[in-house]
């Protein structure tokens, strides 16, 4: 039997807030986010870069809105595995890099287990929003 849990509106803010501070860092910083996007992708890394953020915003938005959240769940996680290989990208860059310190180049690599728990709580916000 699967035990039912009460809405945690605070976990739909916390990725909120990760995905637009993120998202509005992919115009404050773009240089940053255009080096990880993967080489095999066509066209200019500027374009992705910029097309996430949109993205970012836009999902994080709808992750503030209750009325939006269970879709806004649902695109989160997809969000997350979807940026997953650009923070392949980045682990591997930044693993080679002789200028990045060893800290940085093993935080670069333990990160990406991380979007474990983002798309897991991504997908509970969107169950929990259903449920309210």
């Amino acid at each position: 039997m699967t035990a039912v849990t009460s809405p945690n509106p605070r976990r739909a803010q916390l990725l909120a807030a990760l995905l637009l501070g993120s998202g509005a860092l992919h115009f404050a910083s773009p240089a940053l986010y255009d080096a990880t996007v993967p080489r095999a992708l066509p066209g200019r890394a500027r374009t992705y870069t910029y097309a996430s953020g949109v993205i970012e915003l836009g999902v994080g938005a709808a992750l503030t809105i209750p009325r939006t959240r269970r879709l806004g769940g649902r695109l989160a996680a997809l969000l997350f595995i979807a940026v997953f290989p650009a923070n392949v990208q980045m682990a591997v860059d930044w693993s080679r890099n002789p200028k990045l310190s060893l800290p940085m180049k093993i935080g670069s690599v333990l990160r990406l287990p991380l979007q474990i728990p983002l798309v897991t709580q991504s997908l509970r916000v969107s169950r929990e929003a259903a449920r309210s």
